[in-house]
């Protein structure tokens, strides 16, 4: 929840009301967070509940006054419960692999503090608000990858982040267990990163070991920015269609109105947002008002079925955003306190640690995704095959032949689209048991979550390859420059460039062909493709050819 009656670039927890603008403002823009004053108090009084049962004994509560997973039957001592707390932060960091990124830390870091603002993990305020410390002074523990199942939630990888936040009750702290942080730039031990930004690491009460590592949490974070990007990625997807569709000289028929006033929101969004695009476009043929000079005015299903393909992929996206919304506010522990139930235990054993939301959500996130990319690759394929690209010269080379054009960043986009057929297999199904099969269902929500991202860096790639080469067919078009037969010697035809009448894109295409220009020149003769790839997908990541419509 932003306050917006000071800044709106402080975040107020409570529990209830974080967004995904609120996740992508912190993780990525570094926006502060608070704890909201009547949070405070919820934690408080579950936080009380908890002491007085480590204080009377009298309630058996897993995790409080018990072993963990299949060692729930063992009975711990009043004496050891903070010790227990610090025990399974340090088993469970068994995380492999490379760290994640710091957006990503960031992100986990205010989730799980959300996540027990609610109350409902005996968990103090001052524990939340260590970790907000933290999180405001840039203190990024590291976090590596791989490793979690998604039930108990992200184990190994909190308890990564959570050893930084925590000490032994000894206060003999071993700088090795104190796990590892960024801190300004630079990798220290947890230890030394929370002294340089005189944050005081805590020893933690019964309960809090188990509340700080427990749930989907990571998971959850990964698919906040995730939902962001994808969104951001269809955008500037469907704007690369209408790029092609320019390029290519297609025809608007397939995308008027009456079309898809029987079908989905998605389509009808889509085509509505491609024609707004091309308004004004002297390349594309047909219209409500205008008959197509061509008969039968159809284009190939890339550019035809583009609303269908793409509107199915906006409508899954809405469905993730409203699945992620809750998750991360939702309370993933087990076990939960419920001070309002009428019985003297008020501790409830659940499930609510398990990703399967999240892993799902991922998962058709992932394949949705990836068809963005798919159809994306047939639309730079026929841009770059003569016999297809309605007289744009044969891999968009002015000298073909001497120059190879775009024939690689072909390759490149056929690559990442291969590549995401696997990475879309879905991680949700694969669930394989652990600890000792008391877990014997577990999500995979981390993976599916890692793919989905991975898929989506694949797809901005693809999608900016687009961009590259329908810009250089513009190109053509505004210099009236065309591939057509010009004479016959018995061998066949002979091809070559010549002038036609030059033609003018649409307000909205032009405008991101000039934002292009003004970044990566129009490709004369062979030089490396890479830069421009990265620059484009530099600008879609950033949202920047959307701004410009």
């Amino acid at each position: 929840m932003r306050d917006d009656q000071n800044h709106n670039d402080v975040v107020v927890l409570d529990g209830n009301s974080l967004t995904i603008a609120d996740v992508l403002a912190v993780a990525r823009h570094r926006a502060r967070v608070t704890l909201a004053a009547h949070a405070r108090e919820h934690m408080a009084t579950t936080a009380r509940w908890v002491h007085e049962v480590v204080r009377s004994g009298n309630v058996r509560v897993y995790g409080v006054n018990t072993g963990f997973g299949y060692l729930a039957s063992e009975t711990v001592p009043p004496d050891a419960m903070r010790q227990l707390s610090r025990n399974i932060i340090l088993s469970h960091a068994a995380g492999v692999g490379e760290p994640l990124p710091e957006e990503i830390v960031r992100a986990t870091m205010l989730v799980r503090a959300n996540t027990l603002a609610k109350g409902r993990s005996g968990v103090r305020p001052q524990t939340v608000e260590t970790l907000l410390a933290m999180l405001n002074a840039g203190v990024h523990p590291i976090m590596p990858a791989k490793g979690s199942v998604g039930a108990s939630g992200d184990l190994a990888p909190l308890s990564h982040l959570m050893l930084v936040l925590s000490k032994p009750e000894n206060g003999e702290d071993d700088e090795r267990e104190s796990g590892e942080a960024i801190y300004r730039g630079e990798r220290m031990s947890g230890l030394e990163a929370m002294r340089r930004a005189g944050i005081e690491r805590l020893v933690l009460e019964a309960k809090e070991g188990l509340a700080l590592n427990n749930g989907a949490t990571v998971s959850a974070a990964m698919a906040a920015l995730a939902v962001h990007d994808v969104r951001n990625l269809l955008a500037n997807a469907q704007l690369a269609l209408a790029m092609s569709m320019e390029a290519l000289c297609g025809f608007r028929d397939a995308y008027l109105p009456v079309v898809h006033e029987a079908g989905h929101p998605g389509q009808q969004k889509v085509a509505a947002r491609v024609l707004h695009l091309l308004e004004g476009s002297e390349l594309v043929q047909g219209g409500a008002t205008e008959d197509p000079l061509i008969l039968p005015p159809q284009d190939a299903y890339s550019l035809r079925c583009a609303p269908q393909v793409l509107g199915a992929v906006y409508d899954t996206v809405e469905f993730v955003h409203s699945v992620v919304s809750r998750e991360i506010n939702a309370a993933t522990d087990n076990p939960l306190i419920f001070m309002e139930l009428p019985r003297q235990n008020k501790a409830v054993s659940c499930g609510n640690f398990h990703g399967q939301a999240v892993a799902l959500a991922m998962d058709i996130l992932s394949m949705a995704v990836a068809e963005i990319g798919a159809i994306a690759e047939r639309r730079i394929f026929r841009l770059t095959d003569r016999t297809l690209s309605n007289r744009l010269p044969p891999v968009l080379a002015q000298n073909f032949g001497l120059n190879s054009g775009m024939m690689m960043a072909q390759v490149t986009a056929a690559a990442l689209a291969s590549d995401n057929k696997t990475l879309a297999h879905p991680d949700s199904v694969d669930s394989i048991p652990t600890s000792a099969s008391q877990e014997d269902h577990v999500s995979m929500a981390a993976n599916a979550a890692r793919h989905a991202r991975e898929i989506i860096w694949n797809v901005e790639h693809i999608v900016a390859i687009e961009m590259l080469c329908a810009a250089q067919g513009i190109d053509f078009r505004l210099a009236g420059y065309e591939y057509a037969p010009r004479s016959t010697d018995g061998q066949g035809v002979r091809y070559a460039l010549g002038a036609t009448q030059p033609r003018h894109p649409g307000r909205g295409t032009f405008a991101a062909h000039r934002r292009i220009r003004q970044r990566v020149p129009m490709l004369a003769a062979d030089r490396p493709l890479a830069p421009d790839i990265e620059v484009i997908a530099t600008l879609i990541h950033g949202g920047d050819l959307i701004e410009e419509e």
